[in-house]
């Protein structure tokens, strides 16, 4: 069989590792028995009962086992969602080239650097004009309006069927950026569109997503009525509202000053490629700003979700090396929460209220933020403008991704050409049809630090565990002589108060160990079983308490 036939009856698989029924992770494949294109490599921030975690990561473990198929992975834009785990794949996953618009391509070089991966892999630079051929698939792009500049869609020429995946993206029609290329789209609708993947991130919202200029008049208010230091906290990777503050603090003549690796970074990556201007004379280093004074001084930082390690956290808690929060202090979050953060963004706000700052949020009263994603009415538009045969939502939980194909629905598709998939499910498209086929391998990786094994579910359970119902550690001494307790066993515990209740079961713990394990033991019983057992005596005896299972570990001695 030549290639061209083998192409002809080759069928396409489109799916997800990450991005479906979650807000970020975001990694689409398409794949044919010759030929893998990856869509973007983002990670996902973790919720609040995912403790000790920084981010996660889809398991690559497909990609691995088809690495030889890889033609490149193709990137929508820069933020974090759809970047943020590239180092982590190139660990672990050889990819030949990364393709990605001007200002993508600087953030992950920098990012790659970093991770000390500058050589890993050849990125190579696309624009609106570009055309390129991986493997058995073409790629064209448009350029959409986003919160960050460069933001791209693309259409995918496949040997069964095209597909337009959007990427990120929202219709602004006075945008801080260029403007969406709707010519462009209509076009690529023309030609035809059998597969349309579409973001759904704010498609339980009716209406448009309001434009990112609308929020220059609140920001030029909060400079107008803001006294003391002024500290504004939004996302790295969100230039044009960056663009928008620096430009306020020109206007007023506030000094900036920035904190946080990633806002540094950007910053400058976006200063080099024209994206954020700014003179020289109005940035100042953290150790000058005791030189300004305080109505002249703008602070730009990270931690608008409340992550404890950025800048913003450690300036609330008193822990920065180069600002203390006092009275006078305006402090702005500039961004919405992401969906698990709210806590951890409370937590912020209140230590820096304790520390006598006002703290303005977005609100009704204050419109700090507009979200980079449609709303309905957009949707509806995208619907409209490319005219697809078939349509998958992505980008979104999976309440979005079902109001989404509601939308699709009511505009005329048929249910059944639409598709709410989750990670690892998996279409297969044939002479422009589409159904469902067999599913991939997919599953998530939390990563902790830098280690690119991840940490399991067995172990995020058992911090969940830990952190909601405490520990209880035994000591358990064996007489191997004769199979039996050496000593009732002896315990400490962590989290759990003793007392009346759970207290005053767990003080009995001993004798229920002592008593159970001797029936048990006998001469080949091993350390492990003597574990195992611990564990279920323990687990029984808080189920018929009817009471909340803390975590059991032991240690277990023989006794010659």
């Amino acid at each position: 069989m030549d290639l061209n036939s083998k192409k002809v009856s080759s069928s396409v698989q489109i799916y997800a590792l990450g991005g479906l029924g979650e807000v970020g992770k975001n990694t689409y494949c398409i794949e044919n028995d010759n030929s893998l294109l990856i869509i973007d490599a983002g990670i996902m921030f973790p919720e609040e009962d995912y403790p000790g975690v920084d981010y996660v990561i889809p398991d690559y473990t497909h990609l691995r086992e088809n690495q030889s198929k890889i033609k490149a992975l193709i990137i929508t834009h820069g933020h974090e969602d759809h970047i943020g785990a590239i180092p982590f794949l190139l660990m672990q996953v050889k990819i030949p080239v990364i393709y990605a618009s001007k200002l993508a391509g600087a953030l992950i070089r920098n990012k790659l650097e970093e991770h000390h991966l500058k050589k890993a892999v050849k990125i190579v630079e696309f624009d609106d004009d570009t055309i390129i051929h991986a493997g058995d698939f073409d790629v064209e792009f448009f350029h959409v309006t986003h919160s960050i500049p460069d933001s791209f869609g693309m259409y995918i020429t496949t040997p069964q069927g095209t597909i337009l995946h959007t990427g990120d993206f929202k219709i602004d029609l006075t945008p801080v950026d260029r403007d969406f290329d709707i010519a462009k789209l209509v076009h690529f609708g023309d030609r035809g569109i059998d597969l349309l993947l579409a973001d759904s991130t704010n498609a339980d919202k009716e209406g448009y997503t309001q434009s990112e200029k609308s929020v220059i008049k609140s920001i030029y208010d909060v400079f107008h009525h803001a006294t003391g230091r002024l500290i504004i906290s939004t996302f790295s990777s969100n230039l044009s509202r960056i663009q928008q503050i620096i430009d306020a603090a020109i206007h007023f003549d506030r000094k900036l000053c920035i904190f946080g690796r990633s806002m540094e970074s950007n910053i400058q990556s976006a200063r080099d490629f024209g994206y954020i201007k700014i003179p020289d004379s109005y940035i100042i280093p953290a150790d000058k700003i005791k030189t300004v004074k305080n109505n002249e001084l703008l602070i730009l930082c990270t931690g608008s979700q409340g992550e404890p390690m950025a800048a913003l956290s450690r300036i609330a808690s008193g822990e920065h090396r180069s600002i203390h929060i006092q009275p006078g202090d305006t402090v702005v979050f500039s961004s919405s929460p992401i969906p698990g953060n709210s806590v951890s963004i409370n937590k912020v706000v209140n230590q820096l209220i304790k520390c006598g700052a006002d703290v303005l949020v977005n609100s009704i009263f204050y419109n700090l933020h507009a979200s980079g994603h449609p709303c309905k009415q957009e949707l509806r538009l995208i619907q409209k403008f490319a005219r697809p045969s078939y349509f998958m939502p992505i980008h979104g939980e999976f309440h979005m991704l079902k109001q989404h194909a509601e939308v699709a629905i009511e505009l005329g598709m048929p249910k059944d050409h639409t598709f709410i998939l989750g990670n690892g499910d998996c279409l297969r498209m044939f002479s422009h049809q589409i159904v469902e086929g067999t599913p991939v391998h997919a599953d998530a990786i939390y990563i902790d630090g830098n280690n690119i094994n991840g940490v399991s579910n067995s172990v995020i359970n058992d911090r969940k565990v830990i952190s909601n119902c405490g520990l209880i550690s035994f000591l358990i001494a064996i007489d191997q002589k004769k199979s039996q307790t050496f000593f009732t066993p002896r315990f400490k515990t962590y989290g759990i108060m003793l007392g009346s209740g759970k207290g005053s079961l767990i003080q009995k713990l001993p004798q229920i160990l002592e008593t159970e394990l001797n029936k048990r033991l006998n001469a080949t019983t091993k350390k492990e079983q003597i574990q195992d057992m611990v564990r279920i005596i323990c687990n029984h005896a808080f189920e018929r308490e009817k009471i909340r299972h803390p975590a059991v570990i032991s240690n277990v001695l023989f006794i010659k």
